[in-house]
């Protein structure tokens, strides 16, 4: 079979993938992310790169929209379901880039780097936690 003839993976199974290392996730971690969404889409939207002052949209591989556990409060709980988005054709960008890695590895890189915002990490602490674990 030619190289050629192979395609990317389409947003069901980024959607997969992440599934996948949800359901891998220690449970104290799946149960602290509760009933967070993951939604695929090939780009952020205009006004996300917008808003966040980013001029090209293969820069955004995902985004975690949503009130951090940390800032979760009892009294005023929030009605919006938190969403992890990951964006399709960045990673694809990247990992065609990169050549280091694998779109899974990639995938689920990204998807724990939102998650953890989700949970109130910074990018550093993020980064820091994905080193030890050997994700980074």
């Amino acid at each position: 079979m030619s190289a050629f003839a192979l395609t990317a993976p389409d947003a069901g199974e980024f959607l997969a993938c992440a599934e996948k290392c949800f359901e891998a996730l220690p449970e104290f971690m799946r149960k602290a992310a509760g009933d967070v969404r993951i939604l695929v889409m090939d780009y952020a939207e205009d006004e996300i790169l917008d808003d966040m002052e980013i001029d090209d949209a293969l820069d955004l591989t995902g985004l975690y929209s949503g009130v951090p556990l940390t800032l979760e409060s009892v009294t005023q709980p929030t009605i919006d379901r938190p969403l992890i988005y990951l964006y399709r054709l960045p990673i694809l960008f990247e990992w065609a880039q990169r050549g280091d890695t694998t779109i899974e590895e990639l995938v689920t890189h990204v998807f724990i780097h939102e998650l953890g915002h989700h949970f109130g990490w910074s990018d550093e602490e993020i980064d820091a936690r994905l080193e030890e674990d050997g994700e980074g």
